[in-house]
């Protein structure tokens, strides 16, 4: 159970706040659901708390957790697919996994794709999005401002 004022991150979404935690009498019975401000798209969402551990909801990485993820998705080998269609739905399952290392490595991948072949237009989006859940994530770890983890993702994953 999170408590108010955790940092969080919510799969698909990115790193958030829990700004208050709520209960609520549904059918005769007192559940607890997390308010969570989610910066990247000025987002506020409800869960409840029972549904934390399915949805994938987890305290933000640390420093070396970050550091590490990003060391894995850098020096991965994994094969790119030539197909479009199943190489999205891999990166779309991956980025689900909600996992640091994961949406890192989509969004490392997509971005050296990109360089050398160019995106469709749903792979520019989705490696948007894979990007900003990293940077969100970066913020809310190492405390930065949001230009400063951009400096930083350029750097240590998209060099």
């Amino acid at each position: 159970m999170f408590e108010e004022g955790a940092k969080i991150v919510y799969p698909m979404y990115g790193a958030g706040v829990i700004e208050n935690i709520e209960s609520d009498v549904i059918n005769g019975t007192e559940e607890k659901h997390y308010i969570i401000r989610i910066p990247n798209g000025n987002l506020k969402i409800k869960v409840g708390a029972s549904k934390a551990d399915k949805i994938g909801l987890r305290p933000v990485s640390t420093e070396e957790e970050i550091t590490d993820a990003f060391k894995k998705a850098v020096s991965s080998n994994s094969s790119i697919q030539s197909n479009w269609n199943i190489r999205y739905k891999e990166n779309l399952e991956k980025i689900r996994t909600g996992r640091i290392s994961e949406v890192a490595e989509v969004a490392r991948s997509l971005c050296l794709r990109e360089r050398q072949r160019g995106l469709s237009g749903a792979e520019k989006k989705m490696f948007n999005n894979a990007k900003q859940i990293v940077l969100s994530e970066v913020v809310f770890s190492k405390k930065l401002e949001k230009d400063k983890a951009e400096e930083y993702l350029a750097k240590e994953l998209f060099y």
